[in-house]
């Protein structure tokens, strides 16, 4: 295999794989770049068995030769990194190395066969749906922040996508929290459940841009393919029964409090300097026209923040995690939000009046 390319034609495909190449692997090959080089260009393939990416990077008329090969994938990245911008590169693979030179810059890397690199099959039927990549990266941007982290419930470690009722509901929880969205499908009548790993779902946001450029989605019995453009994203799907995430929403609560959403964000992110570090609690106390936010650690130091609000029922106390509400108010960008509550011992909700489709639940904490 000879390949002939400007530095930066190469690191596109690499850099977009990237983030599957697992640091600690138990096979040295799940650490390596999959190098295939036809006429149609370079095509760059990863994966850590449960998901895969595959990266197509037309070559033009650059010289070469059609073959093979896997690289170490993290050498080869950071060798490439290294050069200028603008170096011409040259990659040529025999005899289980990989010659990189570029310049008076000459690499040495050995290589495996390419047919021992291990692949994931795509599925060849499924549901299929198109969103573009901007409005999949805002459906996750609005939950992913909320999925549970080595949670022994497995199925919570992970983004659901539920179609249902012509509408794409992407739901997260970690089970004191519970972020939903919702997108209309109005041509998709089907009813189908998928569990997203958070690894997926991490590297799905990493990878998608705010473009209208479309996302074609495919959802299998046990797979889920994202293409968009020259890039095919394979994912198993986390088997498992995520919880009814529509028992969860409260559909009446009596108070409703309106709050500039970066005057509550900034209050917030003062307070949580001195919060207590393992379950950061803070209290909201709420009274005629004012809410007081407060929060204090075991070495007895205390934040405290006024914000005026139009609030005009009877004294109320609730504690919550302070971490959870700077998350969701962290990816929001509205300008107002909702708090809704019922009493100190009820989930609270938050909601945004530019749209319906969002709610966040959060529950709350024994001060």
């Amino acid at each position: 295999m000879l390949i002939r390319a400007p530095r930066d034609t190469l690191l596109t495909p690499l850099a977009a794989a990237a983030g599957i190449v697992e640091k600690r692997q138990t096979k040295p090959i799940l650490g390596c770049f999959l190098l295939e080089r036809n006429d149609d260009g370079l095509t760059v393939t990863a994966t850590d068995l449960e998901a895969q990416i595959v990266v197509r990077q037309p070559l033009g008329e650059l010289a070469g030769e059609n073959g093979a090969c896997a690289v170490p994938a993290k050498k080869l990245l950071d060798i490439l990194k290294s050069l200028p911008d603008g170096a011409e590169v040259q990659l040529l693979a025999e005899a289980h190395t990989l010659k990189v030179t570029s310049g008076r810059s000459r690499f040495t890397l050995h290589t495996l066969p390419a047919q021992d690199f291990p692949r994931l099959t795509p599925p060849s039927e499924g549901d299929q749906l198109t969103l573009t990549q901007r409005t999949l990266r805002r459906l996750m941007a609005l939950t992913a922040f909320a999925m549970a982290q080595q949670d022994v419930r497995y199925y919570l470690n992970g983004l659901f996508f539920h179609l249902h009722d012509q509408n794409l509901h992407v739901v997260a929880t970690d089970g004191h929290r519970l972020a939903h969205v919702e997108e209309a499908m109005p041509e998709f009548r089907d009813e189908r459940e998928a569990i997203l790993p958070r690894k997926t779902v991490l590297e799905l946001q990493r990878l998608l841009s705010d473009s209208d450029q479309p996302v074609a989605i495919t959802i299998a019995e046990r797979q889920v393919v994202f293409t968009t453009g020259a890039m095919q994203f394979t994912s198993k799907i986390i088997e498992g029964k995520f919880p009814d995430y529509r028992r969860v929403i409260p559909t009446s609560h009596p108070v409703r409090i309106v709050f500039d959403r970066v005057e509550l964000l900034r209050a917030l992110q003062r307070v949580a300097v001195l919060a207590e570090d393992k379950l950061r609690p803070i209290k909201f106390a709420f009274e005629t026209g004012l809410v007081r936010i407060s929060g204090h650690n075991v070495e007895r130091e205390e934040a405290v923040e006024e914000i005026e609000i139009h609030y005009e029922g009877a004294p109320l106390e609730i504690g919550f995690n302070v971490s959870y509400l700077i998350d969701v108010l962290t990816a929001l960008t509205n300008e107002v939000i909702h708090i809704q509550l019922k009493d100190s011992m009820a989930a609270a909700l938050l909601t945004t009046p530019d749209d319906e489709h969002f709610h966040y639940v959060v529950m709350p904490m024994r001060l």
